[in-house]
């Protein structure tokens, strides 16, 4: 007997978020291993002792962590992204039925605090991944690819017309004075080698020159 899924939109009635992300996972063990209490001191001095509560530091800090271990700039993104992992609710601490903080609050809790916060957060965090096991250093990495040049800077020189060594522009009612003469002694030019090729080029033109534009395609029978 063949058999049919059926599916049945219904209210969870048991359900442990932690039996649901396996022991192996990334943000499971981060949450394990990974102590984020720091923090709480760390940007106290930037908020008020009044007011509503706002956005708690670890929550917000694990976002930017987020953002970058899943590549996610946008903050919208970055919210939708983390309500459709269960291991990424795991590891913010929020269960099915609590909603995400809402993306600007995410913009301006960014904006509060300075660069030295974050840079001590990547500092701290990264020796504990360390002192975990989660980070080795017996193997390094460095991404690079050459790319050709289009000029050297060193071959590069001043060009001077060879024909125009006098002022191109008189007043207008006075006589145009004679300009031509003879050629100064040091004519600044190309360098040989690229002399060379663009005579080769034009040579090689002249070569494979069929007449004028069109005359060598064939035309279409009908």
């Amino acid at each position: 007997m063949q058999g049919h899924k059926q599916f049945v939109d219904k209210v969870v009635l048991r359900f442990q978020l932690s039996e649901r992300v396996p022991q192996h996972n990334l943000y499971r063990r981060l949450r394990e291993l990974l102590d984020w209490d720091f923090l709480y001191a760390q940007t106290q001095p930037f908020y008020s002792h009044t007011g509503q509560p706002s956005l708690d530091p670890v929550v917000f800090f694990k976002l930017m962590l987020i953002s970058r271990l899943e590549n996610l700039v946008s903050d919208r993104r970055l919210i939708e992204h983390c309500s459709l992992r269960l291991d990424i609710l795991y590891f913010l601490g929020y269960d099915l039925d609590e909603e995400l903080p809402w993306h600007s609050t995410i913009s301006r809790t960014r904006q509060l605090y300075p660069a030295a916060v974050f840079e001590h957060l990547f500092e701290h965090v990264f020796a504990q991944c360390v002192a975990a096991g989660l980070v080795t250093g017996h193997t390094q990495a460095v991404d690079s690819a050459f790319v050709k040049a289009n000029a050297s800077l060193e071959s590069l020189c001043e060009k001077q017309p060879a024909d125009a060594t006098g002022p191109t522009l008189h007043v207008a009612g006075e006589p145009v004075t004679d300009a031509s003469g003879p050629l100064p002694s040091t004519l600044i030019s190309s360098p040989a080698h690229q002399l060379q090729r663009l005579a080769a080029t034009h040579a090689r033109y002249l070569r494979n020159d069929s007449g004028p534009l069109g005359a060598a395609v064939r035309k279409p029978v009908y």
